[in-house]
């Protein structure tokens, strides 16, 4: 993969009353690597099993990749640039496993190592870093039971940080203030219990609880237009899920999701965590008639959610719905139109809450800064298919 990113940005426009608060992003990166994966039939009993294994591997070079002040898009000062080289390797293996009519499990283990160059224009940032994790996995279904099984899932996973917050040790705006490093890999450990059953003619339906413990997480940072790490947290929550065809042409699916997100560690800012939405909601219907006629509907809503620790100021929710329509004039070709936000709903893609200043104000203000969804559009098409 050969990538080149040029990405100039202004979240607080002018707390620098005299240049602005324009600032650039470049990245010119290089991504080598490939995977590898065999299976074959293994099982422990006279019951089917199966045996998988794989190999990954992945090298990353970046250079360079900069942060610049810039006005009327032209850079006037580089608060730091980069040279970073990522190698990243994995192995896992996986074996499943029927036992009976009732059970089957599917156990696993995942082995990741990373390690991080960075030459920086900072010397006191340079530096390498590596780190290792060992990721678990467990699966369980009992079932099924009058077309209804039961399952458990338990596994460990991680993200990665950015190579630069392994090696840096001050703040590259100034070059002095001392900065801590973050750790190259964060852990993360999930579990999730549920059901699913088509014990009823045309519907399924599913349910589960689940709960997620993150060793770090991810925040946006408004003022800089990046995220960075923050404490450790918490989510636990429900997930429901209905599919049901009412006639063979139709379809009519339905999804709600509830999450319950904190942060572990005490501060007086508080533990919400930003922009973690509460509550996520679907409504599908479907339509693919033989006499060529296609289309369908589709509703989505988003929560609200804290935008900042102590919950204090929140986002408004989002609603919106999407209209499809088409018709099917041969195997090749086909045309369909597409309205895009129906009601016109005037909500928000994303909500953020920070400090900005305008030009012509005396001072900086806290306030809710949003990307407003897309108005109503409308879109024809015409598919050929050779």
């Amino acid at each position: 993969m050969d990538y080149h990113l040029e990405l100039v940005s202004n979240f607080t426009y002018a707390l620098d009353p005299v240049n602005g608060d324009q600032f650039e992003q470049y990245e010119d990166r290089r991504v080598y690597g490939g995977t590898f994966e065999y299976a074959w039939p293994a099982s422990l009993t006279a019951a089917p099993g199966s045996l998988r294994a794989g190999l990954e591997l992945r090298h990353d070079d970046i250079a360079p990749v900069g942060l610049h002040l810039t006005t009327a898009r032209e850079r006037r000062e580089t608060v730091r640039e980069d040279d970073v080289r990522q190698t990243s390797w994995s192995a896992y293996t996986a074996h499943d496993q029927r036992w009976n009519d009732w059970l089957r499990t599917e156990i696993g283990v995942r082995f990741d190592y990373f390690d991080f160059e960075v030459d920086s224009n900072l010397p006191a940032n340079s530096g390498g870093a590596s780190d290792s994790i060992a990721s678990p996995k467990l699966t369980l279904v009992l079932g099924p039971w009058a077309e209804t099984e039961v399952f458990v899932n338990f596994g460990r996973g991680f993200h990665s940080n950015d190579a630069r917050g392994t090696t840096i040790r001050v703040d590259p705006t100034d070059g002095v203030t001392p900065v801590d490093r973050v750790d190259p890999l964060v852990p993360a450990t999930g579990a999730e219990v549920g059901v699913r059953s088509a014990a009823l003619p045309g519907l399924q339906l599913y349910a589960a609880l689940w709960g997620l413990d993150l060793d770090s997480e991810l925040l946006f940072v408004g003022d800089g237009g990046i995220t960075e790490p923050s404490r450790a947290s918490r989510r636990y929550g429900l997930e429901l899920g209905a599919f049901w065809t009412p006639l063979d042409w139709l379809i009519v699916d339905a999804d709600y999701a509830w999450a319950h997100a904190r942060f572990t560690e005490n501060d007086p800012a508080g533990n919400r965590i930003p922009g973690a939405v509460e509550t996520v909601a679907s409504l599908g219907l479907s339509a693919n008639r033989s006499d060529g006629w296609f289309g369908g509907a589709r509703l989505r809503y988003f929560g609200p959610a804290p935008l900042v620790e102590d919950d204090s100021v929140r986002s408004d929710s989002t609603l919106l719905v999407n209209l499809e329509a088409g018709y099917r004039f041969s195997q090749r070709l086909s045309a369909f139109v597409t309205v895009f936000n129906v009601f016109d709903a005037e909500d928000n893609d994303i909500t953020y809450f920070y400090e900005s200043q305008l030009a012509g104000e005396t001072a900086p203000v806290e306030d809710i800064h949003f990307h407003p969804v897309e108005p109503r559009t409308l879109r024809g098409s015409i598919t050929y298919r050779f």
